[in-house]
C-alpha cells in the first residue's frame, strides 16, 4: 500500500481523527473517547465523539499559537514534525494536570483532564498558557536507543 493509498483509506476509515493521536501512540497518553485501529501496518486512533474532539481541536489550535515561541517556529500551521506535535500533546497534558493540580486526574484520560479544565476555567481561552507552556518546553520524549 503506498502513501497516497493509506491516507485515503485512513481518511475513509476514520472520519473523526483524534488529535491527540501522536500522544496516545506514544502510550504517554490515553483517552476514553479514543478508539484504536490497525489499517496496514500501522495503528491510528479515531475519537468516538464529535463533541470531544470539537473541544480537543480548539485546543489544539490555540496550543500550537502559544508554542510558537517554545518551539521556535515562526509559522506554525497544520503539519510539524513529528518531536514537535509530540511536544505540543504530551507537554500540553502535563501541564494541564500540573495546573489543575487533582491527583484524582491521570493522564490516562485526556478527555477527563480536558473536561476538568473546562469546567474550571470556563473556556479555553482563561487556560494558564504560561504555566502549561512550562511543561511543553521541558517535556523530552523517549532517547533514542544506542545502537551495538
Amino acid at each position: 500500500m503506498d502513501e497516497i493509498e493509506y491516507r485515503s483509506a485512513y481518511q475513509d476509515i476514520n472520519p473523526t481523527r483524534c488529535v491527540y493521536e501522536k500522544a496516545i501512540n506514544s502510550r504517554v497518553c490515553n483517552c476514553s473517547q479514543a478508539k484504536k485501529f490497525n489499517l496496514a501496518d500501522r495503528e491510528g486512533v479515531s475519537c468516538k465523539s464529535a463533541q470531544a474532539q470539537k473541544i480537543c481541536v480548539e485546543l489544539m489550535q490555540v496550543l500550537r499559537e502559544k508554542a510558537r515561541f517554545v518551539l521556535q517556529q515562526v509559522n506554525i500551521g497544520e503539519q510539524l514534525p513529528h518531536n514537535a506535535e509530540i511536544k505540543i500533546q504530551n507537554g500540553g497534558v502535563k501541564g494541564m494536570l500540573k495546573v489543575l493540580n487533582d491527583e484524582a486526574l491521570s493522564e490516562q484520560d485526556i478527555f477527563q483532564v480536558l473536561a476538568t479544565a473546562m469546567s474550571k476555567y470556563q473556556t479555553i481561552e482563561r487556560l494558564p498558557y504560561s504555566e502549561i507552556m512550562q511543561e511543553v518546553a521541558a517535556y523530552r520524549g523517549r532517547q533514542r536507543r544506542n545502537k551495538k
